[in-house]
């Protein structure tokens, strides 16, 4: 496939949009065009080995979970690791992708493949995506109906505003008078300057009205998941599903005040990597993520929420072999799919 066709097709399967704000996804690294991809490589984390394997293998397109470029790279040269990856990405014109938080939100991705570790159960997502594909403009409506006489002066103030778009108006009858209904969409800054040039005339400050914009929610979209189990299974016995499911010998655990190992699990809390700020005051019998800080496992624990640490990579690491079939049934077998055998998790218990 052409670069840009299977970019083009990455992002009908997540849609960078649906990533959070402060991440960096979608194409990083793209060799001159045309470029064909024969080979798409997947790996979690793109370390100087796995970049190796990666040309040993011959890939034309590098699919990393996780952004090798993160923050702005002010140069690329041979003195960091990172940069050496961009170095030797081109030199062997291998482009690189990378879909991060998009892969935690959508319904068949990371957090999706987590909750399997659990058993059975159903699950939703603890903080909802928003449909980033919405027309909508603006966070807000505004209304107003104005008479003849102050139309254009009032149109040619409003139209100084910036961040004003789909400015509309209609002819309304009001209390039996010819006006003209007035609606535009603004931001939030915007609004300010609207309602303050409105207020100056009463008449029209009290024929307004304002409408908050919602994009809709998207289903089975979004960060973390909450998990209700079908049956209630003990703590311990959670513990050894998890780590059959992720391949680990070890994990860890903090146990909530008031409960023990044969305590049941109705409900789980879970998001992979790293899941404070996403499970933070969520209430449920456990908490699943790869990793929290310290202060952040004290305040679950003492609220009777169970913790289990994975280790940051070893939440996501495993939905490679998952995604590599999913990703040959939606790009139609047109490419060869690998996953890295050099990929793993930095740390181990030695």
């Amino acid at each position: 496939m052409n670069l840009r066709e299977l970019v083009s097709a990455l992002n009908d399967f997540a849609n960078p949009a649906l990533a959070e704000s402060w991440d960096n996804v979608g194409l990083l690294v793209e060799p001159s065009p045309p470029h064909t991809v024969n080979t798409l490589f997947l790996t979690n984390d793109l370390t100087e080995e796995v970049m190796e394997e990666a040309v040993q293998k011959k890939a034309d397109l590098v699919l990393s979970y996780h952004p090798p470029i993160f923050t702005p790279l002010k140069r690329v040269t041979w003195k960091t690791w990172k940069e050496r990856l961009v170095v030797r990405a081109l030199e062997n014109r291998i482009g690189i992708y990378s879909p991060h938080t998009a892969y935690d939100a959508i319904p068949h991705g990371v957090n999706n493949w987590l909750t399997k570790g659990l058993g059975a159960c159903t699950s939703v997502p603890l903080h909802p995506s928003t449909a980033p594909s919405s027309p909508t403009e603006g966070t807000h409506r505004v209304e107003f109906c104005v008479d003849a006489e102050h139309l254009d002066a009032v149109l040619s103030k409003i139209k100084d505003i910036p961040e004003i778009s789909c400015l509309t108006t209609l002819p309304a009858r009001v209390e039996g008078e010819e006006q003209t209904r007035v609606s535009l969409n603004c931001s939030q800054k915007a609004l300010l300057e609207v309602v303050a040039l409105l207020s100056q005339n009463n008449l029209l400050y009290h024929k307004t009205e304002i409408l908050l914009l919602q994009k809709p929610l998207l289903p089975h979209t979004g960060m973390g998941r909450l998990c209700t189990l079908s049956e209630p299974v003990s703590l311990s016995d959670i513990i050894e599903r998890i780590k059959g499911h992720l391949q680990l010998p070890h994990v860890r655990v903090a146990v909530g005040a008031g409960r023990t190992l044969e305590s049941p699990v109705k409900k789980a809390a879970l998001c992979a990597g790293s899941g404070s700020s996403v499970l933070k005051g969520t209430k449920a019998d456990l908490y699943l993520t790869g990793e929290m800080s310290h202060h952040d496992v004290l305040d679950a624990v003492a609220n009777g929420i169970s913790v289990i640490l994975c280790e940051h990579s070893n939440t996501e690491r495993g939905f490679l072999s998952e995604l590599r079939d999913t990703l040959a049934i939606h790009l139609q077998n047109k490419i060869n799919i690998i996953v890295s055998e050099k990929d793993r998790d930095p740390l181990q218990v030695a």
